[in-house]
């Protein structure tokens, strides 16, 4: 009887820490400024709240302008390549973020460090070094340790800010990238061929099919609007827990911890309620208007230092949740081999989210002051949560994926029809160049003997 082997090889071992590693420490770099630039940001001469918020989302534009380009670029020229050069630059911009005390050098810094976008081609390395049936498991690893590198580097950057200040956090960033070529370069082994996946890499040839889905779109706009207003509430957050309440910088994260932690275990149950019994539209719903509740709790407690941590931890309950859901319903979404196109748009509406809410906040603390940032969220969420509540219940599909080895072009067709035919399986698509089947499956229903049975994996 055929099994679906779910081990994990040494050599897709090494990919898959070694590759969120470097994920990993290069988030840690970028958000590690988050809770404190603003504070280091007043004291710079021709200095305005404008140029504050710019700086610090500065890096999502160019993020989202280079990440599928050199994506591509990856495909043609190979993986290594692309993503030491990308690092290369990181660190060159962090580098001169930290050594300048000029508010628009430091901009430049922070637009060199988005340029190096390797996400796209990090992905791309991790579907060639996996096979087809722990893909999938790596992916989801590489997510977490985003995750907790956000965590970590909220509570991490006020204490690291104390010991080396804002510009000793570029270069200690600059370090971090410099460590993450190295495990590249030494770690990381070399897949033994680069091809295209349609599960992790954008194909120029299906973004008009992801473009034409209202679905889709609606997800894009959600994430957008997500780090739209985490962005913008970190322009102000950190001025006011100082100027207002006088806590010291160092102590901030006394205020991130517990705000983090109990933010996750309250969003938990809420995860449970949306995917294990299959209420993701209302608990979706209700956490963007969750969110709306928390920007209007801060614009009106912003003098009220219990008012605002209540707030806070409101906001970072509903972001939780949202962060999670969000790739799960584009995964439920995505025709079955296009999730990495899908994927793809997706990443670039969240960074761009990242810099309007950087700019837009900046501008917005400039005209209209502090309660205004938050006033500007509140807005913002409610346009949010007028797509939220048009969207369709999603479909309960995961994404699986099948090796069926060598085919020719006119069996793909007919194979996919036995795949889709099997209990559980909603979609079918036989990729032949790559030697997959994209297939989108009921996991309550699924048959997947019967499924392994028709490929002999």
């Amino acid at each position: 009887m055929a099994r679906k082997n779910n081990h994990l090889t040494p050599l897709e071992q090494r990919a898959m820490y070694g590759l969120a590693g470097v994920y990993g420490v290069r988030m840690l770099g970028l958000f590690m400024i988050l809770p404190v630039f603003a504070l280091y940001a007043t004291g710079l001469e021709h200095v305005t709240p404008t140029l504050v918020g710019l700086a610090i989302g500065i890096y999502g534009l160019t993020q989202a302008m280079f990440q599928i380009p050199l994506g591509m670029l990856s495909d043609r020229i190979g993986r290594k390549p692309v993503i030491l050069g990308g690092l290369a630059v990181f660190a060159a911009g962090s580098a001169l973020a930290g050594s300048t005390d000029d508010i628009h050098l430091i901009i430049l810094g922070r637009a060199l460090q988005g340029s190096g976008a390797v996400a796209a081609a990090v992905l791309a390395m991790v579907a060639d070094l996996t096979r087809e049936s722990v893909r999938t498991r790596v992916m989801a690893f590489i997510g977490l340790s985003i995750g907790v590198s956000f965590s970590v580097a909220m509570v991490a950057g006020p204490v690291v800010n104390q010991w080396i200040g804002v510009p000793g956090i570029f270069w200690l960033t600059a370090a971090l990238a410099l460590l993450a070529a190295a495990m590249v370069a030494f770690v990381i082994p070399n897949p033994a061929r680069v091809t295209t996946h349609r599960d992790a890499e954008l194909v120029a040839g299906y973004l008009g099919r992801v473009l034409g889905n209202g679905q889709l779109l609606r997800f894009d706009a959600g994430i957008f609007t997500l780090h739209l207003l985490l962005t913008a509430n970190f322009v102000v957050v950190p001025l006011l827990l100082q100027q207002h309440f006088g806590i010291d910088t160092a102590a901030h994260w006394k205020v991130y911890l517990p705000v983090m932690l109990l933010g996750f275990v309250a969003m938990l149950p809420f995860i449970i309620i949306a995917e294990k019994h299959r209420h993701m539209k209302g608990v979706f719903t209700g956490a963007v208007g969750v969110l709306i509740v928390a920007e209007l709790m801060m614009a009106r407690l912003a003098n009220h230092l219990p008012g605002l941590i209540i707030g806070l931890l409101v906001f970072f309950t509903a972001f939780n949740l949202l962060e999670a859901s969000l790739p799960s319903l584009v995964s439920k979404e995505a025709p079955p081999d296009a999730k990495g196109t899908a994927m793809g748009i997706y990443s670039t509406a969240q960074f761009l989210g990242i810099f309007v809410g950087g700019a837009l906040g900046g501008w917005v603390q400039q005209h209209f002051g502090i309660d205004g940032v938050f006033v500007f969220g509140a807005l913002a969420a409610l346009l949010w949560l007028g797509l939220a509540v048009t969207m369709r219940e999603p479909r309960y599909l995961s994404s699986y994926l099948l090796h069926v080895g060598d085919c020719r072009a006119d069996q793909a067709e007919a194979l996919a029809r036995r795949l889709a035919a099997v209990p559980g399986v909603a979609e079918a698509v036989v990729a032949c160049d790559e030697g997959t089947a994209y297939l989108k499956v009921d996991r309550r229903r699924l048959d997947e003997e019967a499924l392994l049975a028709l490929t002999g994996s």
